[in-house]
C-alpha cells in the first residue's frame, strides 16, 4: 500500500485512467455497449468531474495511473444523491485495500458537498467489486434510479451518507 498514491486527477491523467478502465472491460468480458466504456467521459475524466460537486481520485503507482473512483450527481435525477463512478483498478492494485480507501475518500467528499444518498451500478459477475460495496454498507436495489445510460448494468445499489 505505501508504494500506491491517492490524488486528485488531472488533466495530464486522462489517457491513462481511460485505459486502465477499457483494459478492465476487455480483461472481464463486460460489454462495450450500455456501459462506462462507450461513455464520453471515459476519455475526459478531468473535464467531467471538474465542478463543485464532484471528485475524481487516480491511484498511482510508480508514477503510473492504475485505477481510480469519483463522485458526481446522478444523472437524470432530481433528488439528492451521488453516484460512485469508475472505479477501476489495473491487477497490480487490487486486493489491497485500495479500494476501500477509494469509497471512503469519495463518501467523505459527498458528504461535504452535501448528499444524502450515493447509489451506483455495477455487473453481477463483477463479485469482488459488489463484496467490496456491501463491506462498505451498500444496499441492492430492486431496479435502477435515475437515467446513467449504463443499461448493461444491471445490478444496483445505494447507501445512506
Amino acid at each position: 500500500m505505501e508504494d500506491f498514491i491517492i490524488r486528485e486527477i488531472k488533466p495530464a491523467d486522462n489517457l491513462a485512467i481511460a485505459q486502465v478502465i477499457r483494459a478492465v472491460f476487455y480483461e472481464l468480458g463486460v460489454p462495450k455497449i450500455g456501459t462506462a466504456y462507450e461513455d464520453k467521459a471515459t476519455d475526459e475524466m478531468f473535464e467531467n468531474f471538474d465542478k463543485p460537486t464532484s471528485v475524481y481520485y487516480v491511484v498511482e503507482h510508480n508514477n503510473k495511473i492504475v485505477g481510480g473512483a469519483g463522485i458526481a450527481k446522478l444523472d437524470n435525477f432530481e433528488g439528492n444523491i451521488c453516484e460512485l463512478q469508475k472505479m477501476y483498478f489495473a491487477p497490480i492494485a487490487r486486493g489491497k485495500g485500495i479500494g476501500k480507501k477509494l469509497i471512503n475518500s469519495c463518501l467523505a467528499k459527498a458528504k461535504v458537498v452535501g448528499f444524502a444518498q450515493c447509489y451506483l451500478e455495477t455487473m453481477p459477475y463483477m463479485h469482488a467489486a459488489k463484496a467490496l460495496y456491501v463491506q462498505n454498507g451498500f444496499k441492492n436495489l430492486e431496479k435502477p434510479i435515475g437515467n446513467t445510460g449504463h443499461y448493461s448494468c444491471t445490478v444496483w445499489m445505494i447507501k445512506n451518507l
